[in-house]
């Protein structure tokens, strides 16, 4: 009696056996749940930015579109797995180093990408370049729904409010309105429209230069083209916001300010948005007839073939999955460098800042040699806005001479989106508008040459004005804006500070008086002011 040997029966065809599919659920639980407890204090912020910064409203759909990306590619991401690879350590000792970084610093943005990095280590330690590059564009497709830096988006939005003013008007004056720019108030005669940081665009910039990189990664064609499709988002939305506004400045012109709030500015919002992405769609459809195959790159009597996919057998497909992925050294080595995470995360959280003693503004004197000065408050929605923890504004003269005013802003930390607004987004707002600008030394020659400041020329109509502002950053005097975040990164991983302040003194012009006396008088008023400066602004 033979017997004829018995073969197991061939496995399911799908994407992963059941034995695969449970190691890959424990791999990814166990990184998550570490991940999720680590970060949970800057992903609350994250989170709270895409429900309530309508910039930011597309965020929550970007990993839902990155996860059908993913899914999309199962099949060529199952082939390609290798069993993983010692790249992902370095990417995953990046993340690690940068995790570091934010938390000393409370750089929400430094800590959400070291999070990305984290996520694209364990990805290439488990699976493998050539697998994770497979799924490359849906992998930094997130970064488009991190928020900007709050000093990066402060400069961005203060640009794009004065080139939406400035389109809006034109389109308004071509309609035959009676319109004039100050700043970034457009004057229609009795109503005057204010565009603030709300109408500045980003709100339709971000989503749609989003929606614009996921429409050219579909577009599967050359990637000129690719380029043009995105490229072209950021004019299309500045162009359209301008429009919008302009639109507005038409209604509130014959149906008053009611047509400026409320339902009917949201509804004009979305109705322009939607316009935008018809124009992306419509764009995206004449790029993919430019030298479309089959056309006239076809020869006469060549035999059309159509496209072969990529193949993918059962028996690589077996091969695949019966590889020990999650067993390799590289994989259970990155998992090891995870567990570091938290013991970090308990050394840093513990790590207070120094906030130095200081007197507060209420005490600043009203008399500074020959200045007399009078103070006065701000509105409550300059407070909510600028988040300082103190601040003094007064105006000095100098017997019945013209007067200077004093604005200074002390942040305790500007660790947690708390920093100084910069006067070159600020100005604008009240109609001014900002005609030159360099830089000058505080102090007299041979003393000042490390106490920079800015030197603002501003005009509105007839008025101009003089604006010299500086920060004051423990024991720096710092002209220039970005190299004030240096500092304060740096100055809380070694000194565990980051307090300062912004000093902004104005001036008006007299029609008769030029802007170097003018210049010397404000300069003049920082020399008596310095003296007493430490006391309310410590070094």
């Amino acid at each position: 009696m033979s017997h004829t040997a018995l073969t197991p029966p061939p496995q399911p065809s799908g994407w992963l056996s059941l034995q695969a599919s449970s190691r890959v659920i424990g791999a990814i639980l166990f990184p998550m749940t570490i991940l999720g407890i680590v970060y949970y204090d800057s992903l609350v912020p994250l989170l709270d930015q895409w429900v309530n910064n309508d910039t930011y409203s597309h965020g929550p759909l970007v990993p839902l579109v990155s996860a059908v990306l993913i899914w999309q590619k199962r099949m060529e991401l199952a082939e390609r797995t290798d069993g993983g690879s010692w790249w992902g350590l370095p990417i995953i000792a990046l993340g690690i180093v940068l995790y570091i970084v934010g938390e000393l610093t409370t750089l929400f943005i430094i800590l959400q990408v070291s999070l990305w990095c984290l996520l694209v280590g364990l990805l290439v330690s488990a699976l493998g370049t050539r697998a994770v590059a497979s799924i490359a564009f849906p992998i930094g497709y997130l970064l488009t729904a991190l928020p900007l830096p709050k000093f990066l988006y402060e400069g961005l939005s203060g640009q794009l409010q004065l080139m939406s003013s400035a389109l809006g008007v034109g389109c308004l004056q071509l309609v035959g309105v009676t319109a004039f720019r100050e700043g970034n108030v457009i004057d229609l005669g009795p109503i005057q429209l204010q565009v603030v940081e709300a109408c500045s665009g980003l709100r339709y910039l971000f989503p749609l230069t989003s929606l614009a990189l996921l429409c050219a990664y579909l577009l599967q064609d050359r990637f000129w083209k690719r380029v043009v499709l995105f490229a072209s988002s950021i004019p299309i939305s500045i162009l359209l916001n301008g429009f919008r506004i302009a639109m507005i400045g038409v209604l509130v012109d014959h149906f008053g300010q009611a047509a400026a709030e409320g339902f009917f500015h949201a509804f004009e919002g979305w109705v322009f948005f939607m316009v935008s992405f018809g124009i992306l769609l419509a764009e995206m459809w004449f790029l993919r007839m430019i030298g479309a195959p089959g056309r006239s790159t076809m020869r006469k009597g060549e035999p059309v073939t159509e496209p072969v996919a990529p193949s993918f057998s059962a028996d690589s497909h077996l091969t695949a999955t019966r590889m020990p992925w999650f067993s390799r050294s590289a994989h259970l080595c990155s998992l090891g460098a995870l567990l570091l995470l938290p013991i970090i995360s308990s050394q840093t959280a513990g790590r207070d800042e120094i906030v130095p003693k200081r007197q507060l503004f209420l005490d600043f004197p009203m008399t500074l040699g020959e200045w007399i000065g009078n103070s006065y408050p701000l509105e409550t929605r300059y407070i909510e806005t600028l988040r300082f923890d103190d601040y003094v504004l007064a105006d000095y003269r100098r017997s019945q001479a013209t007067p200077v005013t004093l604005y200074m802003a002390y942040y305790g930390s500007q660790r947690k989106g708390q920093s100084a607004h910069s006067p070159q987004s600020c100005i604008p707002g009240g109609g001014w508008e900002i005609s030159d600008i360099d830089t000058v030394q505080l102090g007299p020659p041979g003393v000042g040459q490390d106490a920079p400041a800015n030197r603002a020329l501003i005009q509105k109509g007839d008025q101009r004005q003089l604006v010299l502002y500086w920060f004051k950053q423990r024991d720096r005097i710092v002209a220039n804006e970005y190299l004030v975040k240096v500092y304060v990164l740096w100055d809380a991983m070694t000194r565990q500070r980051t307090d300062g302040a912004l000093i902004r003194l104005t001036t008006p012009i007299q029609q008769n008086e030029s802007d170097k006396l003018a210049e010397r008088r404000l300069l003049q008023f920082a020399q008596d002011m310095n003296p007493i400066l430490t006391r309310y602004v410590p070094d």
